[in-house]
């Protein structure tokens, strides 16, 4: 008799390449087991089988309302939650038709997302104690090619659950430019 196994179901989005996983757990008395990254159970639901991991990144938000981002690299990440909620939003930086377009979801550790290159991450702690994990596909550089934007930009609107006067943000972070100063990322 075999162990019960963890579960992938992947759904695209309206940014291309953006994948949100459904992954299950399999849990007693004792707690649970999940596959937070199985590449086969991944790549068959649509993760790019070219995604090689070369460094696990593991942001720590102790309180409710911690807000990051958004930022974009010239790198693909893997994002989990390992512990709490985060509300995510993904806003699309790459040159192209879909330049601006807006994705948001609450990540859980049942729920995680596949970000491709060019892409603005950012998400809101919705819990204390919340683990955000992320895999990427390449070394932060000193001259790479990186991309922010304002995540309270009037022109995509994202409606965060916690208010930006109570939410818990950098100076860095808020004085990123709004969309229409960015300049789109070409790879």
């Amino acid at each position: 008799m075999g162990l019960p196994t963890t579960q992938v179901t992947g759904h695209e989005t309206a940014i291309p390449g953006l994948i949100l996983f459904d992954v299950t757990k399999v849990g007693d008395d004792r707690g649970y087991f999940q596959e937070k990254f199985q590449r086969e159970k991944l790549i068959a639901e649509g993760l790019p089988a070219d995604f090689t991991i070369v460094q696990n990144n593991v942001s720590y938000n102790a309180q409710q309302g911690v807000t990051r981002g958004l930022h974009a690299e010239p790198w693909e990440k893997y994002i989990s939650v390992v512990s709490g909620r985060a509300f995510c939003a993904w806003v699309d930086l790459r040159k192209g038709d879909t330049f601006g377009t807006v994705v948001t979801a609450e990540l859980t550790p049942e729920k995680t997302a596949f970000v491709p290159r060019g892409v603005a991450n950012g998400y809101q702690a919705l819990e204390e104690n919340v683990l955000y994990s992320y895999l990427v596909s390449d070394h932060w550089s000193a001259d790479g090619k990186y991309q922010s934007v304002n995540m309270f930009d009037p022109t995509f609107a994202i409606k965060w659950p916690i208010a930006k006067e109570e939410a818990v943000l950098s100076d860095r972070d808020m004085a990123h430019p709004h969309l229409t100063d960015i300049t789109p990322m070409e790879f």
